[in-house]
């Protein structure tokens, strides 16, 4: 479902004509298999967020090859990247990322509403998919009114309402309490288990890549493939 292939990224900081080129990533080969839920891992600062933002499109490898749903997106323009996203992925977030304007079901409803989906349509979905993630009586709270689990399963809600076949997860349980992490990652596992959602899950936490069939580990740019029981967190976390 995903494959990297000899991806390099580096930032330029500093002023025009004297910027200082800062490699992040180095000769990234990473290949994430159709209904696998994946964690990365690594120290603040190795370079995660940044694998998610290029899987994603939202920044361009410096050079090497990606290719997600079989389809090579390394040349994919801002408009070409927006509609493959909205096709083929979903996304959760630390910070729920929920609009506050917006009521629970509006949130979870907008991408339904990017694609053009029908009032009828959206409406039995939306409701359908909160009843699923057990917020369904919230439908009509602002985000302000629910608690921090109750907005992280909206999120989780709107990541999943266009039944994305790979989830792309930013320390998702990173504002939680331990209750509703384990809710979270439960039903994680379920929709991995029921409708084969491919998961790659950025996280520090140890309890979140215990549920992974494969963690790798990211170290000052270059990535390292392991097994979950070979004691990654006591070698590159703490």
């Amino acid at each position: 479902m995903i494959e990297m292939i000899q991806v390099n990224h580096q930032f330029a900081i500093g002023k025009k004509g004297k910027e200082r080129v800062v490699p992040v990533l180095h000769d990234i080969d990473l290949h994430v298999k159709q209904g696998e839920i994946v964690a990365i891992v690594g120290r603040s600062g190795s370079g995660k967020s940044t694998l998610l933002n290029l899987m994603s499109g939202y920044i361009r490898p410096t050079s090497g090859t990606i290719r997600v749903a079989d389809q090579e997106v390394t040349s994919l323009s801002e408009g070409e990247w927006a509609n493959f996203r909205l096709a083929h992925l979903g996304f959760m977030f630390q910070s729920f990322q929920l609009i506050p304007s917006m009521t629970a079901f509006e949130n979870a409803e907008l991408p339904l509403v990017l694609k053009g989906i029908g009032v009828t349509q959206r409406k039995k979905r939306v409701m359908e998919l909160l009843e699923q993630v057990g917020v369904a009586e919230y439908a009509g709270h602002y985000p302000g009114e629910l608690s921090g689990g109750q907005q992280q399963r909206v999120s989780v809600a709107r990541s999943l309402i266009l039944n994305p076949p790979i989830v792309l997860a930013d320390e998702p349980t990173g504002s939680l309490d331990s209750d509703n992490e384990r809710q979270l990652l439960s039903l994680i596992q379920h929709l991995n288990q029921d409708r084969g959602t491919t998961f790659v899950l950025i996280t520090h936490d140890e309890q979140v890549a215990s549920i992974a069939h494969r963690t790798v580990s990211l170290k000052d740019g270059y990535l390292l493939n392991a097994d979950k029981k070979e004691g990654i967190f006591a070698h590159e976390i703490h």
